[in-house]
């Protein structure tokens, strides 16, 4: 079939017997769905792509091949079977491929193809996902690992001292006297500094922090607008402490990196491989958040930590759970509602202190 036709068939919304002569195969309604149907996020959409493309493989082994027709309510069931049984091998124990809300959202993703499909050519027994039960995806979020004010103000103070010691060599033998040692040439302690502030002084999440672009940052309202999960852009408030660590680094450093890549980004890579706009990657985030950790002592600690530490001190500080989705930008209030919840430790400490 010719593009044209492929366009005919999905825009125009023809009649199942006006379009006979597709070829009917879940590949080709795959192929249309994502050319002329969806309209997510890029990263949104390498998800639904990832959750189709495993069907289609289950669906290869179970029954030979992609017929449309052999798509049933018995092969949707046995595949999430397959999902919930799956299983992969980790320091030598079996454990679970998904969990139970991963596993949810793939099935979400699955029931909105097949909707879409039965919608232009239905399925001869009805679609296959319209009767399926789905268990209510958990709003539980890991709070436990919130980083702890004293935790915080650990990694505060490790961040500043960048500024004296980062990327400093660590080269005994030839630099013995340390405040000899010469520095890396292209290291960026005030950028790094200025992230470890970002994350912790926002509670942004670590994937917006690379997506924030310099004109974005209202110095003056204390004002970050950043798109985030799902394409929408989320305004996030900082404190000036924050905002003082952004307003350095692009004083001090960003202008060096920004005359190579002339780049809308707010925080620059110094890598000399010019590809892309210059934006740091979510691994680059992890690597500079980890080294300040490995420095602080800090263990088990990620740049997530930093977002829930953000949802706990709003609660501890205004008691009003609009204020935490207001800041952190929760479509569902009930993830806003978990950071009321008390912690384990908080629960014993109240229990014991009578």
């Amino acid at each position: 079939m010719s593009q044209n036709d492929l366009q005919n068939t999905i825009r125009y919304n023809l009649l199942p017997d006006q379009v006979e002569n597709i070829p009917d195969t879940i590949d080709f309604w795959a192929n249309a769905y994502f050319q002329f149907e969806v309209t997510s996020s890029k990263a949104t959409i390498k998800n639904q792509e990832r959750v189709i493309n495993l069907f289609k493989q289950f669906m290869l082994n179970e029954v030979g091949d992609l017929q449309r027709m052999k798509w049933t309510p018995r092969l949707t069931s046995s595949f999430i079977d397959h999902l919930r049984k799956e299983v992969k091998e980790k320091d030598g124990v079996n454990q679970r491929r998904w969990s139970d809300n991963t596993i949810h959202t793939k099935i979400a993703h699955l029931k909105t193809f097949s909707k879409w499909i039965h919608k232009y050519k239905p399925f001869p027994l009805g679609d296959p996902t319209e009767k399926l039960k789905i268990t209510p995806k958990s709003n539980n979020l890991d709070i436990e690992r919130a980083l702890s004010k004293s935790e915080r103000n650990i990694i505060l103070d490790a961040a500043d001292k960048l500024l004296s010691s980062g990327g400093v060599s660590k080269d005994r033998n030839r630099f013995k006297n340390i405040k000899k040692r010469p520095k890396r040439r292209h290291y960026r302690p005030f950028r790094n500094r200025a992230i470890i502030y970002t994350l912790i002084e926002t509670g942004m999440r670590r994937s917006a922090v690379i997506k924030i672009d310099l004109h974005n940052v209202d110095f003056d309202k204390k004002i970050i607008a950043v798109i985030e999960k799902g394409g929408l852009t989320h305004k996030y408030k900082i404190s000036q402490e924050g905002l003082n660590a952004i307003e350095t680094y692009i004083e001090r450093e960003r202008s060096i990196d920004n005359e190579r890549w002339n780049s809308p980004a707010l925080f620059l890579t110094n890598s000399p491989n010019k590809k892309g706009d210059g934006r740091l990657t979510p691994q680059v985030i992890n690597l500079i958040w980890k080294k300040i950790c490995d420095d602080s002592k800090i263990n088990g600690k990620t740049p997530h930590s930093a977002r829930h530490a953000m949802g706990k001190h709003i609660i501890e500080k205004t008691g009003n759970i609009s204020a935490v989705q207001r800041q952190l930008g929760h479509k569902n209030v009930a993830y806003s509602v978990a950071y009321a919840r008390i912690g384990d430790e908080e629960l014993q400490k109240v229990l014991d202190d009578r």
